[in-house]
């Protein structure tokens, strides 16, 4: 009897290790949000930035950089507020979304099911919020990025579109960066239940979590979590794309210039990531960030480094120049 209860109980601890491999995200997938500027957004999306436009329904234009498979990783929606809709990610396999399910009803959370097809190029979609109210979209099915536009159709099968000969034209869509009260908090709610590893974070000399950074995949951060000045609770501090060499963000900086785009900071290089960035305003008051470079993590049992109060400031910005008040204290709404 004694075998067959340790028998049963080693399968039920499979099981469970199974499930809890299976209940992660595989990667981040888009960012929808609200500008108050539609026309200028959308402008600025496409003709300074260089981003190809997949489709314009109605108060809703869908976005992609040249090298993002998928129909769209941003959407932009017509709206008398600028505001962050939606966070989402792709699961890991199409269970996943039921053992997400399970795990947000054994933890009281709400959530609402989206149908397949209420959203463009979108399968069944599950919709909650983070403790702090930031709004998530867990998908499995997406379509891919697919035109017969030879302006845009690539002759590279690995090219889903052809590098733009306009605007900036980042590679790929990268990351996002939200600003939260308790970095710390945040950090181990979607470390424990999405499962995004946790790769660096910075301490001040009081030992207060300033910034946490996490990515399921390989690349520095897919998303991150920064202390808000202001203490006031969660906003949207900024998207960020992709550029493949420094080069090509002295270009970016440049149209920026030559368009009356306002830089808000840089050219800088993050120390924590290796990363070189600027970070501007589009019209509708979204804070972009372009970057290059960055560090790669390919071990399974990778521990988060700390940067501590000495060298946090290189962390922040290797080459010494110093970000505005606004980088630490301003971000777009959530929405309801």
């Amino acid at each position: 009897m004694a075998k067959v209860k340790e028998e049963l109980m080693s399968e039920v601890s499979a099981q469970e290790r199974l499930d809890s491999y299976l209940r992660t995200v595989a990667h981040l997938g888009h960012v929808e949000i609200s500008v108050d500027k539609f026309e200028a957004s959308l402008e600025f999306f496409t003709e300074i930035m260089g981003l190809v436009l997949t489709k314009q329904e109605d108060d809703r234009a869908y976005l992609r950089a040249w090298q993002d498979f998928d129909d769209y990783t941003l959407v932009l929606k017509s709206s008398e507020e600028s505001q962050v809709n939606r966070v989402g990610w792709r699961v890991s396999t199409e269970e996943s979304l039921k053992l997400f399910e399970d795990q947000l009803k054994e933890m009281d959370v709400e959530y609402e099911w989206v149908e397949s097809g209420r959203k463009r190029a979108l399968g069944e979609a599950l919709h909650f919020k983070s403790p702090t109210g930031i709004p998530v979209e867990l998908y499995w099915e997406k379509e891919k990025f697919k035109t017969d536009d030879e302006k845009i159709a690539s002759r590279l099968p690995s090219h889903p579109s052809k590098y733009q000969m306009k605007g900036v034209s980042p590679r790929r869509f990268d990351h996002v960066n939200l600003m939260v009260d308790d970095v710390e908090e945040e950090q181990k709610w979607w470390t424990e239940l999405l499962g995004i590893h946790h790769r660096y974070y910075v301490q001040n000399k009081e030992d207060v979590r300033l910034g946490s950074w996490l990515s399921r995949t390989n690349i520095a951060h897919e998303i991150a979590f920064m202390r808000n000045s202001n203490q006031n609770g969660t906003s949207f501090h900024h998207l960020a794309y992709y550029l493949d060499s420094p080069d090509e963000l002295i270009r970016a900086a440049n149209i920026m210039a030559e368009n009356g785009i306002k830089i808000e900071w840089g050219p800088g290089k993050h120390g924590t990531s290796g990363a070189q960035f600027i970070y501007v305003f589009e019209p509708s008051g979204h804070r972009v960030e372009i970057w290059t470079g960055g560090l790669l993590m390919f071990s399974p049992d990778w521990k988060p480094i700390e940067w501590n109060s000495e060298l946090g400031e290189l962390g922040l910005e290797m080459w010494g120049s110093k970000p505005p008040e606004s980088y630490f204290t301003y971000g777009t709404k959530l929405g309801e």
